[in-house]
């Protein structure tokens, strides 16, 4: 299917619906989406005839919704390598590597992942904004997942499993989970930190190979706080390799040794589950070159 064409069938235990209600649940549509789809140049249609918002659907109904043309990112197409590791017309899922920002920013313009995804798209001849549905540090490697367009951003967002591979300096022998609010530092724009004020965060480690002096961990989240594994690792005494922004050192990792290694999440249309994992990235060898014999 095109980007931004999407046919649903409304199923039995949703007879007698309206059409608001029905794509509010199945896709995260609200009333005010819907206005913009119909006079901004889309369509949602039920046998080729025009449907508004409080209209009766019926099991069996075949529901096709069209949405309008958006207008592209306003972002620089610069040409580049994407390492991707899935895509349709609904999703594009790569693997980023380390020191690439995923938007751009004041000191960034034209050396991010946005940049050579919108020259990507460019090349091909498609058009829809950068939207990405998860975000990394610009240190960090791993997956990102972008959405084509809002339907599958709001068909996805809420359901996507991510796990983290990290480097700990120190060694951990046995998996937790750290509780810890966090928030701002003070006199600090960037850095975060444990305080009882902070917003409530949730973190899970297990370790998965220790070495001489650190342990390569398994993480995942219940929250998404700023910087959130870097606190966290760092507050209970194990710092990330090459995070010096949290007390980690840089003898080994010229950054902060964290990958977001695999995700998890049902296809929107198909449903069928999604499952794609990221090799380790070129600087996670030096980790095991300097295990001691």
């Amino acid at each position: 299917m095109p980007i931004g064409y999407y046919e649903f069938t409304v199923p039995p235990t949703d007879n007698d619906i309206t059409l608001k209600s029905f794509l509010r649940r199945i896709c995260g549509l609200s009333a005010r989406s819907m206005k913009v789809i119909r006079y901004g140049g889309g369509s949602i249609s039920r046998d080729d005839t025009e449907l508004r918002a409080h209209d009766i659907l019926h099991s069996g109904d075949s529901i096709k919704v069209r949405l309008p043309q958006e207008e592209q990112s306003d972002i620089m197409p610069i040409e580049g390598t994407l390492d991707i590791l899935f895509e349709d017309d609904r999703l594009l899922i790569v693997n980023k590597p380390p020191h690439m920002p995923v938007h751009p920013t004041k000191i960034h313009q034209l050396d991010t992942l946005a940049n050579i995804v919108m020259f990507e798209q460019e090349r091909r001849g498609e058009r829809y904004p950068f939207r990405a549905l998860n975000r990394l540090d610009k240190d960090t490697s791993g997956i990102v997942i972008l959405a084509k367009d809002r339907i599958a951003y709001n068909m996805v967002f809420s359901t996507i499993q991510k796990t983290y591979v990290a480097v700990c300096e120190g060694i951990i022998t046995e998996g937790g989970t750290i509780d810890l609010p966090i928030g701002a530092t003070p006199d600090s724009k960037i850095q975060r930190c444990v305080r009882e004020d902070g917003a409530k965060a949730i973190t899970h480690y297990k370790p998965i190979q220790t070495f001489d002096h650190h342990t390569l961990c398994k993480v995942w989240l219940e929250t998404g706080r700023t910087h959130q594994i870097r606190c966290h690792m760092s507050a209970i005494g194990y710092p990330l390799a090459g995070d010096d922004l949290y007390g980690g050192s840089v003898d080994l990792f010229q950054r902060q040794a964290l990958h977001c290694r695999s995700v998890t999440f049902p296809h929107p249309i198909t449903k069928d589950q999604i499952e794609l994992t990221a090799p380790f990235p070129a600087d996670f060898s030096v980790l095991f070159k300097s295990t001691s014999p």
